[in-house]
């Protein structure tokens, strides 16, 4: 009977998604097309959200834009870090491409050292605009006769490759910073926004920004994207927030330790964290102010809405936010938690549902060009495949993803390659030139590695991971002539005693009782004269 339930909705699902595309309201000479809005989240874990199993975080509005939505249950971000993965987004193509392979103002080379961390070897130089040269969505979009606009985070250079440089018509505080400058409360540190009133919440205000432009009159379809910058560090809330999920991390019982030891860093077991609570309930508050935007302008029935993030939840380094539990690893990891993210698309008329094929952040061009009318096999150099079939209840012809991280994470991460070829995933490790591998369908959370007794598969992998990376002639790290071996063995003895201890001290001091960072709460309250 489920089968049977499954394949009607199924039927219905390809009915509606047809119908929508073909019988939208018309916007002036364009006849037809809806109304595209992407909504990106910074740093958002796959686990962050109600529906994808969080029991701490709340986020009604998400879950309900996700219950309506296509869910790819296997969707991938094209890099463990920002910039690198924004850029797959932007032009359909991963980072060994387009050449964004670590987030822009990370140190290359020598300059490596200033960490302090005293690794093997030292990270290769990297592109830091967006080239000019690839096609982005929002180039697309206007091709195919769309309004464009921009709010929020954008990290993929400075000036003459901002937004506006690269599409998009309009441009609200997208520059070349990936954190919020100021904090989440104004006021602001960002040349690309008004100032607003004292204690204005960031997320917010990018949402009824957005909002505006929905409610503004339109001749013609749009693509609007809402950049958060949230939920990167800085981490900060109101204190109204953080004393509700520290009570509420209180009823369910405070757990002894917060954090184990990975490779390299400690690393979060727990989604306890009552600032990124009130940091994500903040987000998913702004998400909501415009999803009501849309029906108020009552564009819901013709807006085809993404939600996604650029890589996962930081659970290392950083603010050591959230965890990405039982994904192994977070942002900046070579596992899936640094690779797996809330993927959701809502079309028009289409009854939604769970998706288990693999995707990635490099097919949202392709699919939204087609769902727009147009034709993906006309996107020249595009990686990236349309999810129309999916979507549509066919099988995806198979293929394989590739990653390519060069570099050290500042949460842990080593520099790897990584391929995913059917149920398989294979890592291959810069340092020691050795690889894992794992079996994404026995082994989903990476536990065992089984690269000894299946030598055949690694050989094979290897050569095709090696074989895509000589074809786009990657770069590569390379050691560092000044590497002492007994300075990285005190930067790793340190992080196991000093810093371990001092997080899980930290961690219990934010769930005490009449704890605040400081005495305005980063201005997210006024002070009266």
């Amino acid at each position: 009977m489920g089968n049977l339930v499954y394949k009607w909705k199924m039927w219905l699902c390809i009915v509606f998604l047809s119908w929508s595309v073909a019988n939208a309201p018309a916007y002036g000479q364009e006849s037809g097309k809806p109304n595209v809005l992407l909504i990106l989240v910074d740093d958002l874990g796959y686990h962050d959200l109600g529906i994808t199993g969080s029991e701490f975080y709340e986020t009604p509005h998400i879950d309900k834009l996700g219950e309506q939505s296509f869910r790819f249950e296997q969707g991938y971000a094209s890099s463990r870090v920002c910039s690198p993965s924004r850029a797959g987004l932007m032009t359909g193509v991963t980072p060994a491409v387009h050449g964004i392979t670590d987030w822009i103002g990370a140190p290359e080379g020598e300059g490596w050292r200033k960490y302090g961390r005293h690794t093997q070897l030292l990270p290769p130089e990297y592109a830091h605009t967006l080239p000019s040269e690839l096609v982005t969505l929002p180039e697309a979009m206007k091709a195919n006769g769309y309004e464009t606009f921009f709010a929020g985070k954008w990290h993929l250079g400075g000036q003459g490759s901002y937004p506006e440089d690269h599409g998009f018509d309009t441009n609200i505080g997208g520059y070349e910073a990936g954190s919020p400058k100021g904090g989440y409360f104004a006021p602001y540190d960002n040349p690309k926004l008004s100032q607003g009133p004292d204690g204005e919440n960031l997320s917010i205000r990018l949402a009824e920004e957005t909002a505006t432009f929905i409610e503004q009159a339109h001749d013609r379809p749009f693509f609007a994207m809402l950049s958060f910058y949230a939920v990167h560090g800085p981490i900060q809330t109101t204190s109204e927030k953080w004393s509700k999920y520290r009570n509420k991390a209180e009823s369910a019982g405070i757990a002894d330790h917060g954090y184990s030891m990975e490779r390299r860093l400690p690393i979060r077991q727990v989604q306890d964290n009552p600032v990124y609570g009130g940091l994500v309930e903040a987000m998913d508050e702004a998400v909501g102010i415009v999803m009501k935007a849309l029906e108020k302008k009552g564009l819901d029935e013709n807006t085809i809405v993404i939600f996604t993030s650029d890589h996962g939840g930081v659970s290392s380094g950083d603010n050591f936010s959230t965890s990405n539990l039982p994904l192994r690893g977070g942002k900046g990891y070579q596992w899936e938690g640094g690779l797996r993210v809330p993927f959701f698309i809502k079309v028009p008329k289409a009854i939604g549902g769970t998706i288990e094929s693999p995707a990635s952040n490099i097919d949202f061009l392709p699919t939204l060009v087609e769902l727009t009318g147009g034709d993906p096999a006309d996107l020249k150099g595009v990686e990236g495949v349309s999810l129309v079939p999916a979507m549509e209840g066919k099988k995806m012809k198979s293929r394989d993803f590739f990653w390519h991280y060069p570099h050290y994470g500042n949460q842990g991460g080593d520099p790897s390659a990584i391929i995913r070829s059917g149920d398989w995933k294979l890592i291959y490790y810069w340092e020691n030139k050795q690889a894992e591998l794992y079996n994404l369908v026995t082994d989903p959370y990476e536990q065992e590695d089984v690269a000894r007794s299946h030598g055949k598969m690694v050989k094979k992998l290897t050569q095709k991971l090696f074989g895509y990376l000589e074809r786009h002639q990657a770069s590569y790290p390379y050691p560092d002539p000044a590497y002492d071996a007994s300075k990285e063995a005190e930067v790793l003895m340190r992080a196991r005693t000093v810093r371990w201890k001092r997080l899980e001290e930290d961690r219990k001091a934010m769930l005490s009782p009449g704890w605040q960072p400081n005495a305005d709460w980063w201005g997210s309250k006024v002070t009266e004269d």
